[in-house]
């Protein structure tokens, strides 16, 4: 409760007593929101997919996945302060966008890092001797050494598992197991974990297109464990 002129979320009251409610709307896929938020919040739940600027109109927060697209379309009318994304990669977000407004960003990087190794490791295991050709000295191409990727190279040296690691935005001395992507490719199992860009002189959009999966061997396991665009999946197909 507040007299006199108090701003929130972009909202003014002046000369009134009155009670300041946060509004939320959320992707209602987003595990562990709150369903009976706090005295003074409101959360809208919306299918990240069907999250339209509509539902936004009177909104203070955003909370997304990756299948919300937001960017000058979804919020032009809308008086969002903050824009918060469950998912380690950005590129559902039109940043340079929010920055001009002034609506601040957050995101998860690394937080699911750990169970996208399990991931990999549950796929391995699971089809055919992979696993087995591996613990006898068959070896893991890395594309990507991100939270994910270093999370996994990792679990491999623990395992006594060979592995080579594909990623020019680094210092090969950082990276460790540094390889080019024609010997990453020469892999018996090769595993994608980029974040996804445009950016140059190594963008990763259509990283492995159809003069690159040419190259893998006719029994590699590859495992797309990042963005779909990654690969041309009609060179895939």
């Amino acid at each position: 409760m507040a007299v006199g002129t108090r701003a929130v979320a972009g909202r003014r009251t002046a000369g009134v007593a009155t009670t300041l409610t946060l509004k939320i709307v959320a992707d209602e896929n987003i595990p562990g929101l709150q369903r009976d938020p706090d005295h003074g919040v409101k959360l809208s739940r919306v299918a990240g997919r069907g999250i339209q600027a509509e539902h936004l109109t009177d909104a203070d927060i955003l909370l997304v996945r990756s299948v919300t697209r937001v960017d000058q379309s979804l919020l032009s009318e809308s008086p969002v302060r903050f824009v918060g994304s469950a998912t380690s990669g950005f590129d559902h977000i039109d940043r340079t966008y929010l920055q001009r407004r002034g609506i601040v960003f957050a995101h998860a990087p690394g937080a699911n890092a750990n169970a996208v190794v399990e991931y990999v490791l549950t796929a391995i295991a699971a089809v055919g001797d992979t696993l087995e050709e591996l613990l006898h000295g068959a070896a893991v191409g890395i594309i990507g050494y991100g939270h994910v990727g270093s999370a996994l190279a990792a679990r491999l040296h623990d395992l006594g598992i060979d592995h080579k690691v594909y990623d020019p935005w680094l210092d090969p001395a950082v990276v460790g197991s540094a390889a080019s992507l024609d010997d990453v490719l020469d892999c018996s199992v090769v595993t994608l974990h980029p974040e996804l860009t445009h950016a140059k002189p190594w963008p990763s959009y259509h990283l492995l297109g159809a003069e690159e999966l040419s190259q893998l061997r006719p029994n590699t396991l590859l495992i797309n464990a990042s963005r779909g665009a990654i690969i041309d999946n009609q060179a895939l197909l």
